[in-house]
């Protein structure tokens, strides 16, 4: 018998995180998977001293654990017991603790991501699998002789997906580039590292004339499935200009 009662705590928000992702829509499932995934993560008030980060400069990576704000559970209906994670195909159901679905009990979530530099109270990071705005509650440095476990294992996910083949069409990717070096960004490896990880949901075949598009940073970005598997990428453009087209 469990004679434990329900207690409830309060988490503050530590930090924000600054990405280039400004829908869910096609940010990476994992961290890691797109390395051009860069932006950064400031500390508010009352942690945002460079204080709170001496000695950080001697770690190469982070955890960041963080609220899924987009899909906090709702108080007033029954838990989520089992989930369809993406990665099987959106119709099979696991047990929510067997995956990393961002319908969690508590709403928190963990991301493991880069250190490429500290700049007063903020850390720049890459490998971001982070919408921007996400609250950050916690952060602590990787520790590679307890982190990493050489016999680990997961049957439900053994390797990183198979990336599809992503294109462009050439007038597209002439504009990328010309905004890619007048906003410097590096825009053009981070669409092609998120779109290889195929976005939409597993169970679509789309037609070929289906279109999808979602934003990085202040751009649009716009595509379709000319066949299973290949991506072309025929829409770009800041903000809604691309729409216009």
């Amino acid at each position: 018998m469990n004679d434990f009662e329900p207690t409830s705590f309060t988490l503050n928000t530590i930090a924000i995180a600054h990405t280039p992702f400004q829908e869910k829509f096609a940010v990476p499932r994992q961290p890691r998977l797109a390395p051009a995934a860069t932006g950064y993560i400031e500390l508010l008030p009352p942690y945002d001293s460079a204080e709170a980060l001496q000695g950080l400069e001697q770690v190469s990576h982070l955890w960041l654990v963080f609220m899924f704000h987009q899909a906090l559970p709702d108080p007033d209906q029954p838990p989520r017991l089992r989930v369809r994670p993406p990665r099987l195909g959106g119709n099979t159901r696991l047990g929510v603790f067997a995956t990393r679905s961002s319908h969690r009990p508590n709403g928190l979530g963990q991301s493991l991501v880069k250190i490429e530099g500290i700049e007063g109270c903020r850390v720049r990071v890459s490998g971001l699998d982070l919408v921007n705005g996400t609250p950050i509650v916690d952060i602590k440095p990787y520790v590679p002789y307890a982190d990493c476990v050489s016999d680990a294992r997961n049957a439900i996910a053994s390797e990183a997906p198979e990336p599809v083949v992503v294109e462009w069409q050439d007038d597209v990717y002439q504009q990328a580039e010309l905004i890619q070096q007048a906003d410097e960004l590096e825009l053009i490896a981070l669409v092609e590292q998120c779109l290889a990880q195929d976005p939409k949901p597993a169970y679509q075949t789309p037609s070929p004339e289906r279109q999808y598009g979602t934003r990085f940073w202040h751009v649009d970005v716009g595509w379709h499935y000319p066949e299973p598997g290949r991506i072309c990428i025929n829409r770009i453009g800041r903000d809604s200009d691309s729409r216009k087209s």
